[in-house]
């Protein structure tokens, strides 16, 4: 396994994406922090990764803001900004920068300017690193499985794939006030925004999906952002049944917890589909990225993932529904029958 000269080795992990990929890369940061819990653990993130790091403080210790670099597409690139990055990261002097971004084309030869004693990660033919410490970029298998296997590459034990979105008391509580009804009504939460407008489905789809949920008795819950809100408002308008626009009401994490106790998600984003494998609630997602084999739950049982650049059927996807609520109507009738008990040696019956 990996090793070190200190007790407490100073450790960064550069990935300076966005949610989804974040999230898909917990299971490698819980790995990392099981194999070295002393150790200060320091994502190089971008901007808003500050609230990730909050959330998950159990794996990580510390944020410092990626300022970007040529050729990565998250932010623009500022020199007075990566100046200041590189003397901040010298002076840091971390045991070890662990390189989580991508293959290694642009990023590895840049993270030797940052002064660590040890890089490792990814690297690729034409970016080849230290073969101890770098492993082959798979570019074919799951993102989660892929920073597992840069764990195993280190020696570091895995400690399995299960997703984690931890929600707060605060956020609890918030949920209630904005959806009173959770504990005690079925509901699904219908997440039509993406970052991309090319990445989303159709609005008049997951108007006529949630008409249907709202048919058999569930309420529907529209969640997304502020600047998401007019597709929210569309898809509302769209529907015959009436829904409750929670668009720009909301946090992330109030969002989260909304998913954690809602009966389905129907959505066409990776991030939201994450926290749903995270909390186990059911969904149904459509990948419209034409990647469901590396960004879709792990998860084919509870969830059900439609590559929607290789097959646009609205009709499959809407059978799918229908099949889910009529299975969950089963269950409820089954649980609902009364069932006769014999009590004690008289033979009485209770129903």
């Amino acid at each position: 396994m990996m090793t070190f000269t200190t007790e407490k080795p100073k450790i960064a992990l550069l990935r300076a994406l966005q949610l989804g990929d974040m999230l898909c890369a917990v299971p490698a940061f819980r790995a990392l922090r099981q194999a070295f819990p002393p150790a200060e653990i320091t994502l190089l993130g971008l901007p808003w990764a500050g609230s990730f790091v909050q959330r998950y403080n159990h794996y990580i210790n510390r944020h410092i803001v990626f300022p970007g670099y040529p050729g990565l597409p998250e932010q623009p690139f500022s020199q007075t900004a990566w100046d200041q990055f590189v003397e901040q990261m010298r002076g840091e002097q971390f045991d070890c920068i662990i390189q989580m971004q991508g293959n290694g084309t642009i990023v590895n030869d840049m993270l030797q300017q940052l002064g660590a004693r040890r890089l490792a990660g990814f690297h690729r033919h034409d970016c080849q690193m230290d073969a101890e410490w770098f492993t082959e970029y798979p570019e074919t298998v799951h993102e989660i499985n892929r920073h597992l296997l840069l764990m195993k590459h280190l020696g570091i034990p895995d400690s399995g794939t299960q997703l984690e979105f931890p929600i707060t008391d605060e956020e609890e509580e918030s949920m209630q006030e904005v959806a009173p009804f959770v504990h005690y009504e079925k509901y699904v939460v219908v997440h039509p925004g993406s970052r991309s407008s090319a990445r989303q489905w159709p609005p008049c789809y997951f108007a006529a999906m949630a008409d249907h949920c709202a048919q058999h008795g569930y309420r529907v819950v529209l969640t997304g952002t502020a600047e998401e809100k007019y597709l929210t408002d569309y898809v509302a308008a769209l529907m015959q049944h009436k829904a409750i626009n929670l668009a720009g009401k909301t946090n992330l994490g109030v969002v989260a917890a909304l998913i954690k106790n809602a009966s389905l998600l129907i959505a066409n984003c990776t991030g939201v589909s994450h926290i749903a494998a995270a909390t186990k609630t059911p969904s149904i997602i459509i990948s419209m990225d034409g990647e469901p084999h590396r960004w879709g739950p792990l998860n084919h049982e509870l969830h059900h993932v439609f590559d929607w650049t290789k097959r646009k059927s609205f009709t499959e996807v809407y059978h799918r529904l229908c099949d889910l609520i009529l299975m969950e109507q089963k269950k409820e009738i089954s649980l609902s029958k009364p069932v006769a008990i014999q009590l004690g040696a008289m033979g009485f019956v209770a129903q």
